[in-house]
């Protein structure tokens, strides 16, 4: 799977989501699931190594302070969350965020995060574990660990991975700072919290 293959299952299972009721985060990872699981081991596999390079992309400062505003805080895990949240949007925004993460401030779901006082927008675990629920379904077994062990072996060693470069640090809690560096987003979490 190549890097559009990938952007293909991912626009198909939010066109798939689009039509089911209920809480869209959750329908688009089912529908992810869903896509995964129709297709061979060797695909999910690949699907992960995609998704794991992507994620690992968005690893960065400047993305953890975007999520940081948009979830009135951001843990590690809720990190990992965030920037799933962020592939699971499609092409499009993931390119537009990965290059200046204000953008997100133009983003319908944060929009509205802002004004309804939500910390939930573009947050989603599930799609984290996509690959592996689906491999699940495949195996027709409930052990994730079969997918992990799989997916180590179809990796290889991978301890040759270079370190993360994150980029400059700074203060989340530096309202100045957080204005500076993401103004948008600074305009619709910081100025409305504070009114």
């Amino acid at each position: 799977m190549n890097i559009d293959e990938f952007w293909t299952v991912i626009e198909t299972a939010r066109t798939d989501a689009a039509s089911a009721s209920g809480n869209p985060s959750q329908a688009f990872a089912s529908a992810l699931v869903e896509r995964l699981a129709a297709t061979s081991k060797q695909t999910i596999l690949e699907y992960q190594q995609c998704f794991d390079q992507l994620h690992g992309a968005i690893y960065r400062w400047d993305i953890w302070a975007a999520g940081y505003l948009i979830g009135g805080g951001c843990s590690d895990d809720a990190f990992m969350d965030f920037r799933a949240g962020l592939i699971a949007q499609g092409r499009q925004w993931y390119d537009r965020a990965a290059t200046a993460p204000d953008v997100l401030a133009q983003h319908p779901d944060v929009i509205a995060a802002a004004v309804e006082g939500s910390d939930e927008a573009l947050f989603n675990e599930t799609v984290n574990y996509a690959a592996s629920y689906a491999y699940e379904r495949i195996n027709g077994d409930e052990d994730d660990c079969t997918f992990y062990d799989d997916y180590d072996q179809f990796c290889g060693s991978r301890t040759d991975q270079a370190p993360v470069d994150m980029g400059e640090s700074f203060d989340f809690d530096d309202a100045s700072e957080m204005q500076a560096r993401i103004p948008g987003l600074a305009r619709l979490f910081l100025e409305h919290s504070e009114a």
